[in-house]
């Protein structure tokens, strides 16, 4: 080998040496998502989903970063190389599945329809009819009211705030979104005078999905293997437990 082949050589070592020592760029959404994921005013985020983050990636022995994306451009920016993983209660769906790839879930709840106190609104079609009904731009819930709720007038958000915001102003009727997130609006000072659950939707795994999953690119198959590894471990000693208690008093994991 000579001088020039061992300089090429050695800086491409170097380079991969370098990519390697990188922090995996965790994407979270710059909209608060509480309890899950919410912002200080110094943009550093907590929750239980950051909690659990950290927790896998304690386990799995990676150094994370977490980087502040728009929900509507969090897969975008996945597949643009610009964060690593998704960790934004992204549903395991047939529809994204076909776009990139998704880690074992690390937790799964129902979508609720959340309305004005004393309203005789069903989360049904029949029961939403003629109602105009707020959804998350981008999300799940929003492909399901598109699906389903076709006799209401379905009213989309950047933020599922912005729709509770509505909902308690009485701009619109009500809205659906995860169980947990729309319980935690529910038990505020805002949602507990104005609003109540109206129950949960019939499931429809292909919209709503098979439960929430760390989303990464196709192909990253070490990396998959190594959150799958660390969502096994820290729910085996204790650890998913012990987070989950300091913000929920039942199972979250699910079935």
């Amino acid at each position: 080998m000579n001088r020039k082949q061992l300089v090429l050589v050695t800086g491409l070592s170097l380079a991969s040496l370098s990519a390697l020592a990188q922090p995996l760029r965790i994407g979270v959404a710059t909209e608060p998502y509480p309890p899950f994921a919410v912002a200080d005013a110094a943009g550093h985020y907590s929750g239980w989903e950051i909690d659990i983050t950290k927790a896998v990636c304690a386990q799995a022995k990676l150094d994370c970063q977490f980087v502040a994306v728009a929900w509507d451009g969090i897969i975008p920016s996945l597949l643009a190389d610009k964060i690593d993983v998704i960790a934004a209660s992204l549903s395991i769906t047939d529809e994204r599945s076909q776009v990139i790839d998704f880690s074992d879930k690390y937790y799964q709840t129902g979508a609720m329809l959340a309305v004005a106190a004393g309203s005789d609104i069903k989360p049904t079609p029949a029961g939403v009819a003629g109602r105009k009904i707020g959804v998350q731009s981008g999300s799940i819930h929003q492909a399901y009211a598109l699906q389903y709720f076709k006799d209401a007038t379905i009213q989309e958000y950047q933020t599922q705030d912005e729709a509770d915001q509505d909902l308690f102003a009485g701009r619109i009727d009500g809205t659906l979104a995860d169980a947990l997130v729309l319980e935690t609006f529910l038990k505020s000072d805002e949602g507990k005078g104005c609003c109540s659950d109206a129950g949960l939707v019939a499931q429809d795994d292909a919209l709503l999905g098979k439960g929430i999953g760390f989303g990464l690119r196709k192909g990253n198959d070490a990396l998959k293997s190594s959150l799958n590894q660390a969502i096994q471990a820290i729910r085996a000693d204790g650890t998913y437990d012990k987070i989950t208690a300091q913000y929920f008093n039942f199972n979250i994991y699910g079935e």
